[in-house]
């Protein structure tokens, strides 16, 4: 599952969470707007930034989530952070937040930003030591969601799709929540079909969410441009081959190596070769 792309949509299209998750009132995403911001002449993307849309006390929010070891992570985080505020000269603080699946991935050197940590300026969060799913409010334990292995994944989306159904009153956001559920399902389990989804997870309304009719008629599209009678699942796979070799030339010019491009995108060393050599 891209764990980058997944946090990404969660934060902009459900904000309330990030801000939930660091112990603030869901509102609080009211005044900010998020994006992910690249630093100009500089290969550097913060994953992230819950930019204030009004006072200057708030702070603002540098989000990098980190599902492998890096020993780099804090030199090229606090590098970004750096030149974001060189190049745009802010007037609002600011605050760095780095979530982990689990403590043990977070083994990058601290010695020339311990103040930084010790300060609380900047945060680590690790998903798995968020306490028990059942004790969690409903959108957090949404969250952990995403680090559930398989097996526990069913039992734990069965179990939070109950939960958002009869805690959540206000009916937009209970859709909302059910989308999210939804979106985590289709990235953790993609060779799953989508009535399988539906069937496993007791989705009755999965058919009407913006997620499932988007994915569906890409797979119908790419279905009838390979001309398979089973287009709909047949075309995700394809299309979603076909977008990660076309990044292949993009993620090299960016200086990543063939074994990071290979295991970023889930491909066969082979296969990433290939398409390098091709473009």
């Amino acid at each position: 599952m891209k764990t980058d792309s997944i946090f990404y949509r969660l934060f902009q299209e459900f904000p309330g969470v990030f801000f939930e998750l660091i112990g603030n009132s869901p509102q609080t995403a009211e005044a900010y707007q998020f994006s992910s911001i690249e630093i100009k002449q500089t290969a550097f993307r913060i994953d992230g930034v819950f930019l204030p849309t009004q006072g200057e006390q708030n702070p603002i929010y540098f989000v990098e989530v980190q599902f492998q070891t890096d020993a780099a992570i804090y030199a090229r985080l606090f590098s970004e952070i750096c030149l974001y505020l060189r190049q745009n000269q802010p007037q609002n603080s600011w605050k760095g937040v780095v979530i982990y699946p689990t403590r043990s991935l977070d083994t990058a050197d601290i010695k020339h930003y311990s103040e930084f940590f010790t300060s609380k300026r900047v945060n680590q969060i690790y998903l798995d030591e968020l306490g028990d799913t059942v004790s969690l409010p409903v959108r957090i334990a949404t969250i952990k969601l995403i680090i559930e292995n398989e097996d526990t994944a069913i039992v734990t989306a069965r179990e939070l799709i109950d939960r958002t159904q009869q805690e959540i009153n206000i009916e937009s956001q209970r859709r909302q929540l059910l989308q999210l559920i939804e979106t985590i399902l289709v990235y953790k389990f993609p060779a799953m079909s989508y009535k399988e989804i539906e069937e496993m997870f007791g989705l009755s309304d999965v058919k009407q969410t913006r997620v499932y009719q988007e994915a569906k008629e890409e797979g119908k599209q790419e279905g009838r441009q390979e001309g398979k009678q089973e287009g709909r699942q047949e075309g995700l796979k394809e299309g979603g081959l076909r977008a990660k070799l076309e990044a292949i030339p993009r993620l090299v010019s960016l200086g990543l190596t063939v074994e990071q491009i290979s295991q970023a995108l889930d491909l066969d060393i082979s296969q990433v070769r290939q398409a390098a050599q091709d473009d």
